[in-house]
């Protein structure tokens, strides 16, 4: 999993004034190629484009009305100084006028009022655009993974691809309904706030922005200096987590071979490092806030007092100073937040890098146009001088050749690494081969469509693959449209209708995420009932009775020979002694079949297979007389 980075320190902004962050007080992840990501992103978001149009208008108009407030605040303070200094003095016929103020009142209501509604409707927009393009982006990335090859998935794990559809585009959403239109607001206000600034009075605002570079230099001072125990902080929560789940994940270990003092002295080695970088970049961050905040209120003396100076030569008026006191501080805030969100836009630019990246992979080579369909498979395979490498550099089937009649039992035997499920793979199609051919009754493979294909074959492999729904519907997605009865006949038919009438609920026994609420043997019997409702020609079995009391691998192994019956059967064999009843025995070594021939002739010839048996036999031996 990818560590988050530290959560930025929330502080004062630029001029001391609104909350935000800095770009530097957190490691932001960045992409390989922000224009060509953007570019991208900006193509997606082409359909949505009026809607992103109407959405910036309104964020635009509920800015400006905001903007307006200040000044209009300042004109209504300074008519009321105006006329309390009048009084005062005793000129003849002074009021304040009231009237003129109410109006202001009215008006600045009437203003916030219509800047609040501008801003809910352009959420309410925007969340909308947001929701559409990501369960768009979603449905693309789910589509492509039905599409990508299973290479890809050999270097890629399952983890990263989770990433994509969940966080990846969960950061996408979360810009593009808060981050996309504070961007524009923020822009807006800066501009409007400074076009206003400069309308009460251009020294000020000189006075006012001088004070910016001061702020900015000193914060990027306290930035780098923080950098490196932030990447610090970083690297040994990792390292922390890392020591944590290996100590549990091997307590017991840990515990038989007493561990437990060194496991802590490493713990207490690791966690002092994660202190110490973590109090100095925490301690570091936090000394921005009061820099800006020093730096800030020297803009508002000096404001204050260039203000005080051109009111009373009657430059500006009184109000003028307050509306400008409350520009700065509407100021500073987004020049901060656009600080913090160039952050999240380079992050959300690196998730939509990821998924764009994802998107454009190489995807499986496409079905004939012109796929043939067999009426009735007799379920005759041949193999002519295939070959095939994962990595087309080194090949893991070299030229093997074989030929499996209709009916037959065939036994692919041979040591690791011999290409045993590989064969498997190709037969399927899950791979395409680098050369030769590979035949089902006479026709290519390649002029399947692969869903017509792999219907052709059923199933049963070691790793019993169940999901989190009840036992009927586990059985049942060997053929979906199944009936109930079918699939109870399935289940009689597998030795699995029994166990499963033990259990509660009987066939609508919930089966739990990890599937561990049922032993790995009724596992297995499922998977097998699941086969037998598939009713499939070709079978391809993986002995799985290694993890299984001996009852139950009585079951497994006559439920597999009834399956087996009348069906073209390739088993890859791990334990030889299983193996002698079967037709043919392809005996694979380095990716070529080097024997073939039933068990008796194979034994006769005392090659590779009579050396593989019988280094099993003598293990077996040796283990039923220790």
């Amino acid at each position: 999993m990818r560590q988050n980075s530290p959560p930025p320190r929330k502080g004062g902004g630029p001029m001391g004034g609104g909350p935000g962050g800095h770009p530097g007080m957190m490691l932001v992840e960045k992409p390989r190629d922000f224009r060509k990501t953007l570019r991208t992103f900006i193509s997606y978001l082409k359909p949505y484009r009026f809607t992103i149009i109407l959405v910036i208008a309104f964020a635009i108009a509920s800015t400006a009305f905001n903007i307006v407030g200040p000044k209009l605040l300042g004109n209504a303070t300074t008519r009321l100084f105006e006329g309390v200094v009048a009084k005062a003095m005793q000129v003849p016929g002074a009021t304040i006028d009231f009237g003129y103020i109410g109006n202001i009142a009215l008006i600045l209501v009437g203003l916030y009022v219509l800047s609040a509604v501008f801003a809910y409707v352009q959420g309410y927009i925007m969340a909308g655009v947001a929701m559409k393009f990501t369960y768009e982006l979603r449905k693309r990335v789910s589509e492509k993974i039905k599409r990508l090859p299973l290479k890809y998935f050999d270097k890629k794990s399952y983890g990263e691809v989770q990433t994509y559809i969940v966080n990846d585009i969960d950061t996408i959403n979360m810009t593009l309904t808060q981050s996309l239109t504070q961007i524009i607001t923020s822009l807006a206000t800066i501009i409007g706030v400074l076009v206003m600034m400069l309308s009460i009075s251009w020294l000020m605002t000189v006075v006012a922005l001088v004070i910016l570079p001061i702020s900015y230099g000193l914060v990027s001072v306290i930035i780098k200096a923080s950098q490196k125990y932030f990447r610090k902080q970083q690297d040994y929560l990792g390292h922390v987590n890392g020591h944590v789940e290996e100590m549990y994940g091997g307590h017991v270990v840990m515990k038989a071979f007493n561990g437990e003092e060194k496991s802590i002295r490493q713990f207490d080695g690791i966690n002092n490092e994660l202190y110490g970088s973590y109090w100095k970049s925490q301690f570091l961050a936090g000394l921005m806030m009061p820099v800006m905040n020093f730096v800030g209120n020297l803009a508002y003396v000096g404001v204050s007092i260039l203000g005080a100076f051109l009111a009373v030569r009657a430059v500006i008026g009184v109000g003028d100073i307050l509306a400008f006191v409350q520009y700065i501080r509407t100021f500073s805030q987004p020049i901060a937040q656009i600080a913090n969100l160039a952050n999240v836009l380079q992050s959300t630019m690196a998730a939509a890098e990821r998924i764009f990246n994802f998107l454009n992979e190489e995807e499986e080579l496409p079905d004939t146009p012109t796929p043939v369909k067999l009426e009735n498979l007799a379920g005759n395979v041949s193999f002519k001088n295939v070959r095939f490498g994962y990595d087309s550099q080194r090949p893991v089937i070299h030229n093997f050749s074989a030929e499996i009649q209709p009916g037959k039992k065939v036994a692919i035997v041979g040591p690791t690494g011999a290409g045993k499920t590989t064969v498997v793979k190709l037969l399927m199609r899950f791979y395409d081969i680098d050369s030769g051919s590979i035949m089902v009754d006479g026709v290519n493979i390649t002029r399947f469509n692969r869903k017509d294909l792999r219907s052709m074959f059923g199933m049963v492999l070691q790793d019993t693959w169940l999901f989190n729904g009840t036992i009927r519907e586990n059985i049942r997605y060997g053929k979906l449209s199944a009936t109930d009865e079918e699939v109870v006949a399935a289940a009689k038919m597998a030795y699995a209708d029994h166990f499963v009438r033990t259990l509660p609920q009987s066939y609508d026994f919930e089966l739990n995420e990890e599937t561990s609420n049922i032993s790995q043997g009724q596992k297995q019997l499922l998977t097998i009932a699941r086969a037998f409702l598939a009713n499939p020609k070709i079978l391809i079995l993986d002995e799985a009775t290694s993890s299984v009391d001996t009852r139950t691998e009585v079951l497994i192994q006559k439920a597999m020979v009834d399956l087996m019956q009348s069906r073209t059967s390739f088993i890859i064999a791990h334990r030889l002694s299983t193996i002698r009843d079967a037709d043919v025995i392809l005996v694979m070594k380095d990716g070529d079949v080097v024997e073939q021939g039933n068990h008796s002739d194979l034994l006769a010839a005392n090659g590779f297979y009579a050396s593989l048996y019988n280094s099993q036999f003598e293990k077996a031996f040796v283990e039923d007389t220790g």
